[in-house]
């Protein structure tokens, strides 16, 4: 399992927030990008439940990983219910034990996060490690792997802000602890339909790309040739717009 991600120095990045089951809104995301030179298209994680057309949509993309290396998906909650359990779960009840064990298998060795020039993308909050490469070490399951995938963050001052419904929040002392030692400027999850869009002095971006929760569908553009300072050195995309 190839837990920690280094993307490449050069090309374009597309980043796209949970799609939760909306198959609609990610092969229009693939039909515009993953056979555009030099681009490379990752998805946060949250694949299924929720939406209409989960398992279309995350057998498209299996389907499509095993053939383009420019896409990379990585592990959200939903797709780690057979670790801890996530509600809805209406893809996992409605599968029997031998698609059950397919799809687990699968998303278990799904990667953590994804790192370029300054920047780290994963599901949900930040782990607390010391270094980037700390990443490897972590095991599914335990309490690092818990904040990745199920984690919050709040704009408020101090580090653990306790829990709300069983999902860890931190602050924005945390956040900028942790950015800190692993020297990184920006973050950007998913995973959160409730928290701003842009945190902590514009480092941290919060995007969607689902009709899941009503709220616009957006994905981000990064340029893997520069350093990403801050949230204003991306680009971020509306797919409900008439460009895309």
């Amino acid at each position: 399992m190839e837990k920690l991600v280094e993307l490449p120095q050069k090309g374009k990045l597309i980043i796209v927030g949970d799609t939760h089951g909306d198959f609609d809104t990610t092969r229009i995301i693939v039909k515009n990008f993953i056979n555009k030179k030099n681009h490379y298209l990752l998805f946060l994680g949250d694949y299924v439940d929720r939406g209409p057309k989960s398992k279309e949509n995350i057998d498209f993309l299996l389907s499509l990983k095993e053939k383009k290396e420019n896409l990379i998906l990585l592990q959200g909650n939903h797709e780690m219910y057979p670790i801890v359990q996530c509600s809805p779960s209406d893809f996992w009840d409605s599968l029997n034990e031998e698609e059950f064990n397919f799809y687990k298998e699968k998303f278990i060795n799904f990667p953590l996060c994804a790192y370029g020039k300054s920047f780290i993308t994963l599901h949900g909050a930040l782990p607390d490690i010391e270094k980037i490469e700390d990443i490897k070490n972590i095991e599914i399951g335990d309490k690092e792997w818990f904040k990745i995938v199920w984690g919050d963050f709040r704009d408020k001052e101090g580090e653990v802000l306790g829990d709300f419904i069983g999902r860890p929040s931190f602050g924005r002392d945390y956040f900028f602890k942790i950015m800190d030692k692993i020297k990184m400027k920006v973050l950007v999850r998913s995973h959160d339909p409730y928290a701003p869009e842009r945190m902590f002095q514009n480092r941290c971006l919060t995007i969607f790309t689902s009709i899941a929760y009503g709220v616009e569908r957006k994905v981000a553009l990064i340029n893997l040739n520069k350093e990403i300072k801050s949230v204003n050195d991306i680009e971020l995309i509306s797919l409900d717009k008439p460009e895309i």
